[in-house]
């Protein structure tokens, strides 16, 4: 039985997605994945040289070296002693609104630099902050969960900002401005939905924690890692002509992360845990076999040749791409429950059918496919800081959603208007 190019990618799709439920890693998934698209569009013996173009690629080292780098600055940036210092700045600074600044702040701070699980860090600060309020263990875990997630759409350290600049080859700076909207809008759905009608009477008084970092001490790292990804560029551009443009991004967030552990190295003194303890780690592991078969799944498909035919058929049919490029996503972030996962899962096969269809606007399919996988990973059942937040907060699922859902579908319509908007001021 001979299968269209939509066919197969399409089973290739939902195969991976199928094997990530029965805990096969995803990365390993998205390797079979590849590899099957490849064997599938070519004869057998094109594929170990596929393969081993695949697994040479610069830019796949270098991420991962630059995400175990980012995983130790995450480390740094959730201590204890942070934590309490962050906490300090909020109830110092907030005002007669500290409370409901506190609330967000924290978990939004602690999310500057990305972890596995990491809501679970925040989790015990935001209930230190509530902790004379009456209002349930739902309502806490969902206000640790949402507000911990409020910059992964753009902030230049997140997993799946970096693969998803090395997939649509835009521009760190670019990509930021086109995201930070959807920061507002969730602080914006989060206080409307989570905070206004909740009392925040919460304590705010209480004796100053002593020998604590400075606020600048905490951000400085995190800093000078952001200036150098923004800035750096365009002096490895010219240093290594030869290299492409996600190499020379992660080259300069690779500077970036090397000062700032030097600067960490420094001060280790006030750290309670040694550095680089968890660099052997499962979850570490995790990380990088996922990060590795996305950057694998990418290149076989793309070696493969069978999005520019899958382009094609969807021209010659009745199927919008747009609601293509939306529910892929979408279904990719709730199976999966995890940023990179709709990102590296989804994203090959987007730009695919945007590069074979003239009249759709990468930059507005960028935003819709973005904003419809950020809604699946947040009301995925599997992921990884809801079910920390819950268990931390004793909480319902169910019940947690009951908050959570109109905050998503909040981000989904303001995806799906923003997308709009861009491809009608863009196509003329």
């Amino acid at each position: 039985m001979e299968f269209s190019a939509v066919a197969k990618i399409l089973i290739v799709f939902f195969g991976v997605l199928a094997t990530s439920r029965l805990r096969v890693p995803l990365g390993v998934g998205l390797i079979g994945g590849g590899l099957i698209l490849d064997l599938w569009a070519k004869n057998i013996q094109a594929i170990p040289g596929d393969f081993w173009q695949a697994l040479i690629r610069p830019e796949l080292w270098l991420l991962a070296i630059t995400i175990t780098l980012i995983m130790e600055i995450g480390h740094f940036m959730a201590s204890e002693e942070n934590g309490k210092a962050i906490l300090a700045l909020a109830r110092r600074y907030g005002g007669r609104h500290g409370q409901a600044v506190s609330l967000v702040l924290i978990p939004a701070a602690i999310g500057l630099v990305p972890m596995p699980g990491g809501a679970l860090f925040s989790a015990p600060l935001v209930g230190k902050t509530a902790e004379n309020s009456n209002n349930s263990a739902e309502w806490k875990a969902a206000v640790n969960y949402w507000f911990r997630h409020i910059l992964e759409y753009w902030w230049p350290l997140y997993p799946v900002v970096i693969v998803t600049l090395s997939i649509f080859t835009l521009q760190t700076w670019k990509f930021m401005l086109l995201q930070i909207p959807f920061t507002l809008v969730s602080i914006t759905a989060g206080y409307f939905f989570l905070l206004r009608s909740h009392k925040l009477s919460f304590k705010t008084d209480g004796p100053e924690e002593q020998n604590l970092p400075s606020i600048v001490q905490v951000l400085i790292p995190i800093s000078i890692i952001v200036l150098a990804t923004l800035l750096l560029p365009g002096l490895f551009h010219k240093m290594l002509p030869g290299l492409n443009q996600a190499s020379w991004k992660l080259l300069a967030m690779l500077t970036g992360l090397v000062i700032s552990l030097g600067i960490i190295w420094r001060n280790r003194k006030n750290l309670s845990r040694k550095m680089f303890s968890d660099i052997g780690s499962k979850k570490t592991m995790n990380v990088f076999i996922t990060l590795a078969g996305v950057m694998v799944f990418e290149s076989l498909l793309d070696s493969s040749g069978l999005i520019p035919l899958a382009g094609q058929e969807l021209s010659r049919g009745s199927v919008p791409i747009a609601l293509i490029i939306a529910f892929l996503p979408f279904l990719a972030g709730l199976v999966t429950g995890i940023a990179i996962g709709f990102a590296g899962a989804a994203f090959p096969i987007v730009v695919g059918f945007v590069s074979a269809d003239v009249t759709l606007q990468p930059i507005a399919a960028l935003v819709l496919a973005f904003s419809m996988g950020y809604a699946g990973m947040m009301l995925s059942p599997v992921h990884l800081c809801f079910l920390l937040t819950v268990d931390y907060f004793s909480a319902s699922f169910i019940k947690v959603y009951k908050y959570l859902f109109p905050c998503v579908l909040t981000v989904m319509i303001f995806g799906v208007i923003l997308s709009q908007m861009l491809q009608m001021l863009l196509s003329h």
